[in-house]
């Protein structure tokens, strides 16, 4: 299953192919094709791609299904002892998108196609464990000399 997390309105978003997603309100019509590149993380099946900060050729595309209003949202303001007492509601605007297809690199674009050159993972890079062993043991071996004990200072008498 191919998914995504993308920014949009300053907020991420999960997006999966072919669900419906509900995200704040867009300048688009009903019917119109929306294209999003902020992709924070994408991922096909075993292929996880994590961006820093944005991922490099992936992309969702969505089509606007509605605008719709979200969930009413109560606001109650109190002060105590005034017999001051204020309700309100508030309900935002949100766009539903129909998530098309979620475009990731290293991934198969469809069945029988062939997939792009996959990116070398994270964790490939590092050193494993035993070839960081050598080092940590010569860190515990490296201890720092111990402190001088502070000085007391002279006693006062009490004579003059």
């Amino acid at each position: 299953m191919k998914y995504a997390v993308i920014e949009s309105g300053g907020k991420q978003y999960l997006a999966r192919e072919g669900e419906p997603l509900e995200v704040d309100r867009l300048p688009a019509a009903a019917g119109q094709a929306v294209h999003f590149d902020d992709v924070l993380l994408a991922a096909d099946g075993d292929v996880v791609v994590v961006g820093a900060p944005h991922v490099s050729g992936a992309s969702v595309h969505a089509t606007v299904e509605a605008e719709i209003r979200g969930p009413k949202i109560l606001v109650f303001r109190y002060t105590p002892k005034k017999r001051h007492r204020k309700r309100m509601g508030h309900r935002s605007f949100m766009t539903r998108l129909r998530i098309d297809s979620v475009t990731v690199p290293g991934g198969k674009s469809r069945p029988g196609e062939p997939a792009d050159e996959a990116p070398k993972p994270a964790a490939a890079a590092r050193k494993s464990r035993a070839a960081r062993a050598p080092m940590a043991e010569k860190a515990k071996a490296a201890k720092p000399a111990p402190r001088p004990a502070a000085k007391k200072p002279p006693a006062k008498s009490g004579k003059k």
